[in-house]
């Protein structure tokens, strides 16, 4: 019998020095200093510090969002930037964080987004000169031409009682804020934060959330690049999609692709389909799906008061075991789901590429997913104009968070999610030594990840500054 050795005997003590942990949150707060955010925001918040004195508002917002792309959840973990000064130098108190956060009205709040723009614009620049080009979304075992948004909403419970919170359709209690992520990145473009009890299917909601995420594009891609929308069911109305269609004559090349409710005039029409016009359905590789097939119901079903061109197409699979089949399921043995687009069958490839492309917005629910542990997975004040503000300063850091994977990494840490960004290199531990009038960093040489680590910093000092 092999006894197992245990761990060396420690004795814990809190009198160190020049031991700081987060390291490689620094990475982050430099990268909003180069791509111009850091100055953006000081420019839009400017009015909320009208002396001149104490800390620049812009500063403290591009510290929130920093702390929330480390995985903080509320104001007070500030805490763990501003106990380390040597790393992220002064930082503001917590009562501070909250006045500012209290002092952005609705015309400043468009301001802090307009300079999320501007630092978007610079990001790209900087991709583009590095030779990290914002990457082509998937599908199918295909790049997508363009750009790629997602739109969909989500529950956020609140705890306690908050300013607009409501029940929701799942019996919840909370907010049900829309979201627009960039499917290229994973950006987050845009949010609205809504009550619990708002429509799922609200076509000025979606309206309003497109219209903000593509002034988030910077111009030389909003104008002359394919720019596909998707969404599930909720964003089937035909309002959406006309505002959709109508942004064409902005010089904005736009399609959608988006769910549609599997109602009577749909159930008819996949009965009345043959059996010989069902094609094999895709996998996102490319491969293709076992029991799955794909038809085109355009003509079967009508679509007056969609815009022309659009079309319905439809996808069976065999149930997998807990699917949620509706009696047309359990009747037929199958699962069905539909979708519409307006992408013209000439040069937009087959229906079963068109399926898959569709089903690639799942991909959203991922975004999602991460973005709650980025900050808007939980609201920190009862005043709703304030969680607006933590909503966007949330969407910062996934930006943040994005632009550090497309300029700084490569592996698959370029493709990493943020749990393993903060694991790997964010929450690095790291020591503080001064010499020849320099500070340095220095990452534990027996630290996984170091190199990546200190290829990312190489690689920040390396980028092309905006003119100033």
């Amino acid at each position: 019998m092999h006894t197992t050795r245990s761990r060396p005997k420690l004795v814990v003590s809190a009198d160190g020095h020049g031991v700081v942990s987060h390291a490689g949150s620094r990475l982050l707060a430099d990268l909003a200093d180069a791509t111009a955010l850091t100055s953006a925001f000081s420019d839009a918040l400017c009015r909320l510090r009208p002396r001149g004195t104490g800390h620049d508002p812009g500063r403290v917002a591009v510290d929130l969002a920093v702390m929330l792309a480390d995985g903080g959840e509320a104001i007070a973990d500030l805490a763990v930037l501003r106990d380390q000064r040597d790393v992220f130098g002064p930082v503001a108190s917590t009562p501070t964080a909250w006045r500012v956060l209290a002092g952005i009205d609705t015309a400043t709040l468009n301001a802090l987004r307009a300079a999320r723009a501007r630092a978007r614009e610079v990001a790209w620049l900087q991709a583009d000169e590095t030779g990290h080009a914002i990457p082509a979304s998937q599908a199918g075992g295909r790049e997508l031409p363009g750009l790629v948004l997602d739109i969909d909403a989500t529950l956020v419970t609140c705890h306690s009682e908050k300013e607009q919170a409501a029940a929701t359709y799942k019996r919840g209690f909370g907010y049900h804020p829309l979201l627009c992520f960039l499917d290229n990145t994973g950006e987050g473009l845009a949010g609205l934060l809504r009550p619990g009890n708002a429509g799922a299917n609200t076509a000025a909601d979606h309206v309003a959330l497109l219209d903000q995420a593509l002034a988030q594009i910077p111009d030389a891609h909003r104008h002359g690049t394919p720019v596909l929308i998707r969404a599930d069911s909720a964003g089937s109305a035909k309002a959406f999609l006309a505002h959709i269609r109508a942004l064409r004559e902005r010089g904005i090349h736009t399609f959608f692709s988006v769910g549609y409710p599997v109602t009577e005039p749909v159930r008819r029409a996949i009965r009345a389909l043959p059996e010989h016009v069902w094609h094999p359905a895709l996998e996102q590789d490319g491969a293709l799906r076992a029991s799955a097939e794909v038809a085109e119901l355009t003509g079967l079903v009508d679509l007056t008061g969609y815009p022309d061109g659009t079309r319905i197409i439809v996808r069976r699979e065999r149930p997998h075991p807990g699917a949620q089949l509706s009696l047309f399921d359990q009747d037929e043995g199958m699962r069905h789901q539909v979708f519409l687009t307006d992408s013209p069958v000439a040069g937009s490839g087959s229906i079963q590429h068109l399926e898959v492309r569709h089903r690639a917005h799942a991909r959203v629910e991922d975004h999602i997913r991460c973005g709650k542990t980025t900050g808007f997975g939980r609201f920190p004040s009862r005043h709703f104009a304030i969680n607006q503000v933590w909503l966007e300063l949330s969407l910062t850091a996934v930006d943040l968070l994005a632009w550090t994977r497309t300029l700084l990494l490569d592996g698959e840490l370029a493709t990493a999610e943020p749990k393993k960004l903060r694991y790997r290199l964010l929450h690095a531990a790291a020591r503080i030594t001064r010499g020849a009038r320099r500070l340095r960093l220095r990452i534990a040489t027996t630290w996984p990840w170091r190199h990546e680590l200190t290829a990312a910093f190489s690689r920040l000092v390396a980028l092309p500054r905006p003119a100033t």
